[in-house]
């Protein structure tokens, strides 16, 4: 794990009227989750939360650096990041998805399989997404996957 990695919490979709708020997409918890932060990275910009509250599709944020809806708009397309170390701690057995991407996948026989390279969720379960050695790449459902603190293990049928 590198406790410093940036960790995307939401997305700025656009303006919300015309007193510098924003619209955002939301990959975590819910906008309630975004206020234990202070500040965010938003393309190597600090961006200070003063409200974040529901709206549609995602959340609606003010920020005290954008004043304007001008200054909203040209933030659209910014992902809003934090470091790793500043999630709030796991118990044993858990894991951020940001924890799983890089590790190396093997067999259940110790045999090299590829990299994780991406967690998704298509609406049924997560999904792992590795890349092998050639460059190719396969999905398999994390339940097929054993997660250790330095590698995946994943069940041999998954991998194609």
């Amino acid at each position: 794990m590198q406790p410093d990695r940036p960790v995307t919490l939401a997305a700025i979709i656009g303006a919300h009227g015309v007193t510098g708020e924003v619209r955002l997409k939301l990959f975590g918890d819910g906008p309630e989750s975004l206020k234990r932060y202070k500040s965010f990275d938003a393309g190597g910009r600090a961006l200070t939360l003063k409200a974040v509250r529901a709206g549609p599709n995602g959340a609606v944020a003010r920020f005290a650096e954008v004043t304007d809806r001008n200054a909203a708009e040209a933030l659209r397309g910014l992902e809003l990041t934090v470091p790793r170390s500043a999630l709030p701690p796991l118990d044993e057995g858990e894991y951020y998805h940001i924890d799983l991407i890089g590790l190396p996948c093997v067999t259940e026989a110790d045999e090299a399989v590829g990299i994780i390279v991406a967690i998704e969720n298509f609406g049924a379960g997560d999904i792992v997404e590795i890349e092998k050695p050639d460059g190719k790449r396969f999905m398999a459902p994390i339940h097929a996957a054993r997660i250790e603190p330095e590698r995946a293990v994943i069940d041999v049928a998954f991998i194609s």
